[in-house]
């Protein structure tokens, strides 16, 4: 008889998954998924690796995976602890013969499979092909030859473009070994994490809820029912509603969602209603989440060790708080600390003023975005504050940045800052972008802090009654 460990990490669906169809012709497979409690511990760089956001997502993942693997015969088995400690000793108790899980890219958690591989000894841990969207022989030179510019990278997969075909959901799966549910426990509560319950953000750009089925209903709404993908391009640079983006990318991180998927479906669309620039932007964008993959896995720790010319001061504190003074990039914070989520053009906003305008650590940006975000990845988050922050090497990168001109060229009537600013509602709508202009009567009033240095690149861009 065959009898198998399951192991689900950040790879949270049943469809595309190569561990779970190589499960499927065992007699008996424990679907495990271990939730580690150092991740609600504060790291070096003062954030958690968990938040409150991230953590509801992932229990909304959780209870939507069990409910899956339950209408298939199976249960999700979700335990605390190290890895490396609870799959030995599961495996010792009901005498599994084999771990499937699917590979990793990132330094720590390529660690870890190292040491549960030594732990288990003789019996066998297979990786499965990851979360990327390209596998390693569809990359189009070798991975330490891959370009370290994306635009190359693009270009060169490009030339030979692959054809994806994502494995469907299997109709039964194998049940759980004998005596199994005797060591199932209830999800735990965030309270349970020590962590507060998030309030209802009437405004959040991203209402939906984790989990598979939650993510598939969204490819099929935004590529078939609604078809917003025909506009992405014109409106990836919004800032409020749910419908300026895909907002595929929580799933994707939490492996909700196979990216696989993802372009097999567009690639369906566009056979049916023709490829356009919004589509093809979609499809570089899923393309840039692979090239920082690939370029984690090429280097390693290397992007973790990238050291910032920069201290830290309370200018940290208050671009966490939103309260810098800055509209727009408060604005944001405020949005990510209220829903987990921010967009686009605000990641990049509030990056670069962290780093160019106040000059602080990137690695502590970073590290913020790990805590809230819900769809950070170590590749994507890393990579794109290192690129930012020029650790990275992009000439395209190096191009100055105006923070007033992206507020009025993003937000001209000030509404996205109104609202999530409401101290400043009552402004006039010309001067929400530059409060720092009203009196400081006006200010205290409101509520809002002054900002005391105007960067000179910044007054063509000032109100003209100033």
């Amino acid at each position: 008889m065959r009898r198998l460990l399951l192991w689900f990490k950040q790879d949270l669906r049943l469809d595309d998954h190569p561990a779970v169809q190589a499960a499927v012709d065992a007699e008996q497979v424990l679907p495990l998924f271990v939730l580690d409690p150092a991740l609600l511990d504060y790291n070096a760089l003062g954030s958690r690796r968990l938040g409150v956001h991230r953590a509801r997502f992932l229990l909304e993942s959780l209870a939507n995976l069990d409910s899956e693997l339950r209408q298939r015969g199976s249960a999700l088995l979700v335990l605390p602890g190290r890895a490396e400690e609870v799959i030995p000793a599961l495996v010792e108790r009901f005498a599994l013969q084999e771990v499937l899980t699917l590979e990793e890219i990132a330094p720590e958690e390529r660690q870890q499979l190292a040491e549960l591989r030594q732990k288990l000894g003789h019996i066998p841990l297979r990786e499965l092909p990851g979360n990327n969207l390209l596998r390693l022989n569809e990359l189009p030179t070798a991975l330490e030859a891959l370009p370290a510019v994306y635009s190359q990278f693009c270009q060169q997969v490009e030339e030979r473009l692959p054809v994806f075909q994502p494995l469907p959901i299997p109709e039964r799966l194998p049940g759980l070994p004998d005596n199994a549910l005797e060591v199932f426990e209830p999800l735990p509560m965030l309270s349970q994490l020590g962590l507060g319950e998030p309030l209802n953000a009437l405004h959040s750009a991203f209402p939906f809820s984790g989990g598979e089925i939650a993510a598939l209903a969204r490819v099929r709404d935004y590529l078939w029912l609604h078809q917003g993908v025909r506009h992405y391009q014109d409106t990836r640079n919004g800032l409020i509603g749910s419908e300026y983006s895909s907002k595929f990318s929580p799933w994707l991180a939490n492996g909700c969602l196979s990216p696989r998927r993802v372009i097999a479906e567009l690639r369906r669309h566009e056979s049916l209603y023709g490829r356009n620039a919004s589509t093809q932007a979609l499809w570089r964008a899923l393309l840039w989440r692979d090239f920082f993959r690939w370029t984690l896995l090429r280097h390693g720790d290397t992007l973790f060790q990238q050291r910032s010319p920069h201290p830290l001061d309370a200018r940290f504190t208050q671009w966490c708080q939103g309260r810098t003074g800055m509209p727009l990039v408060d604005a944001n914070m405020r949005e990510l600390a209220a829903t987990g989520f921010m967009s686009n053009r605000g990641r990049q906003v509030v990056a670069r003023y962290l780093v160019h305008d106040l000059n602080q650590d990137w690695r502590h940006g970073a590290a913020w975005f790990e805590e809230h975000l819900l769809d950070y990845d170590p590749a994507s988050n890393w990579g794109n504050w290192a690129y930012l922050a020029s650790a990275a090497s992009d000439p395209q990168r190096q191009q100055p940045f105006n923070t007033l001109r992206q507020a009025r060229q993003y937000d001209p009537e000030g509404a996205y800052v109104s609202l999530w600013l409401p101290e400043l509602r009552n402004v006039p709508a010309h001067l929400r972008h530059t409060p720092f202009l009203l009196s400081q009567r006006q200010l205290e009033v409101a509520g809002y802090p002054r900002l005391e240095q105007i960067p000179d690149t910044w007054r063509p861009y000032l109100p003209h009654v100033a």
